[in-house]
């Protein structure tokens, strides 16, 4: 017999058995809910606390700050050319809240563009400030002399910084310290000359320099509050200082934001396929999901209240190496008393624990919900991948205090709103169309404030692809 008709007898063969197929036309199989490959452990929605509001506003009151300017520059490239968008040098502190277009087009005009490679000193300790260095690109190390006569590091500045910003103010300002390129950088040049000849051709200019100037006769304490005046360890009987506390007189407010999005169930399915699973609860519970995860993503990067984008300029320091090691991780937390909790990308706490590894340390850990917990200094490195990581490959880790009571960190939100399923979010009837689809508003609201500036820090630009 040949192989072919060995293989058309086989297949003829008559089925002695039910085939598997047909056989599960009558089981009933075990299955799971819908699974969601989208879902993380939302870390930053768990250990915030929340605060209900009323009217959709909050607004945080804080005592009168003489503000001197301490934002990022932004500045565009075009091939090789980089310039400052003009109303960005409104951040430098001689030029806060100018907004005469022209004049700040004239001055953005007059920077000089720089290159300057990596080891070359830009400035050095006891030298006039004539000149102001604004940063496009790059790392510059702020370099000190310590109290036995060494070098120390006073801190690493990055893209968007600026040094020397005191010469536009004070003709007899020198270099406190000596400023170090730690890599090839790209700076932008500003001459004290260049803007005395444009304060002499614009009136505006000239007494918005000579109101900046007065700001520092302020009587102020070292965060730039107002200075409550007071009198201690007298004799006698001298004159009390009379003071007061004054407030800023137009304080900050938070307006909840709001996520959206409108789910639609045919009537057939909800009606025809609910056993053993509600079709309607799963369709809710996965869009809920995404509505939260959308929630935390606008947390960390929304540009209004987001934790990236609202943390002051001073509470962002840089690694001194790159790499997110130790000692960086001590200079984050030096930087607030009871920091609370520190968010970082799962790539970034993998880099953390490589120069842990390289110095023989092992963090500890604690259980948190079921889960371990890196920690440093007791403080715990929560995982978010909402924290961007760039094409370089950088990212930045998180540190907060948490709380009202602590003038922390808080959630916002709105409880007690129409449908609501959970605190703030809501799955609201819409009704059924003539193509039998039912409709509903699924809406969630939210936001976050920042009660004083040292609750909110960020460790910026940490290479979490070095693996030497």
């Amino acid at each position: 017999m040949s192989v072919g008709e060995e293989v058309r007898t086989e297949q003829t063969k008559p089925q002695q058995s039910l085939g598997t197929a047909a056989a599960r036309n009558l089981a009933t199989t075990t299955k799971s809910v819908p699974q969601m490959q989208e879902i993380s452990s939302r870390w930053l929605l768990r250990m915030l606390p929340w605060v209900d509001i009323q009217g959709g506003t909050y607004r945080v009151n804080r005592r009168l700050t003489f503000a001197v300017g301490d934002g990022r520059l932004t500045f565009v490239k075009t091939g090789d050319r980089v310039e400052i968008i003009p109303a960005e040098l409104g951040e430098l502190p001689a030029l806060r809240s100018y907004e005469d277009e022209e004049v700040l087009f004239e001055i953005a005009r007059r920077c000089e563009q720089r290159e300057i490679a990596a080891g070359e000193v830009i400035a050095s300790f006891g030298s006039p400030t004539d000149e102001v260095y604004l940063l496009a690109h790059g790392r510059v190390e702020k370099v000190g002399t310590g109290p036995y006569g060494d070098d120390e590091s006073l801190g690493v500045l990055a893209d968007g910084a600026y040094l020397g910003d005191e010469a536009l103010l004070n003709e007899d300002a020198i270099w406190e310290y000596t400023a170090r390129a730690l890599t090839a950088c790209t700076v932008l040049v500003l001459t004290r000359q260049d803007v005395e000849q444009i304060a002499e051709r614009s009136d505006s200019l000239r007494e918005h320099l000579q109101q900046r100037r007065s700001i520092p006769q302020q009587r102020s304490n070292k965060y730039g509050e107002k200075e409550i005046d007071l009198a201690a360890g007298h004799s006698g009987e001298p004159d009390i200082p009379h003071t007061f506390v004054d407030y800023e007189a137009r304080p900050r407010e938070y307006e909840l934001s709001v996520a959206q999005t409108v789910l639609r169930i045919h009537t057939r399915v909800a009606d025809l396929y609910n056993q053993p699973m509600n079709q309607t609860e799963q369709q809710i519970r996965l869009t809920v999901e995404a509505l939260k995860e959308r929630q935390e993503h606008e947390l960390i990067n929304n540009r209004d209240f987001g934790l990236l984008h609202n943390c002051e300029y001073d509470q962002r320091i840089q690694p001194h190496d790159g790499v997110p090691g130790p000692d960086d991780l001590d200079e984050l937390l030096s930087r607030r008393r009871g920091t609370k909790l520190l968010l970082a990308h799962p790539r970034a706490i993998a880099a953390i624990g490589r120069e842990l590894n390289k110095r023989g340390l092992v963090p500890e850990t604690i259980d948190m919900a079921g889960n371990r917990i890196p920690t440093w200094r007791g403080v715990p490195i929560f995982p978010c991948n909402k924290i961007p990581v760039s094409p370089e490959r950088t990212t930045s880790i998180i540190a907060m205090r948490t709380g009202e009571s602590d003038q922390g960190v808080i959630g916002l939100r709105a409880s007690g709103i129409p449908d609501e399923i959970e605190p703030s979010l809501s799955v609201r009837f819409m009704g059924i169309n003539e193509q039998a689809i039912i409709k509903y508003l699924v809406t969630a609201y939210y936001s976050a404030a920042v009660l004083v500036p040292d609750a909110l820090g960020v460790l910026e630009n940490v290479e979490i692809g070095r693996w030497q």
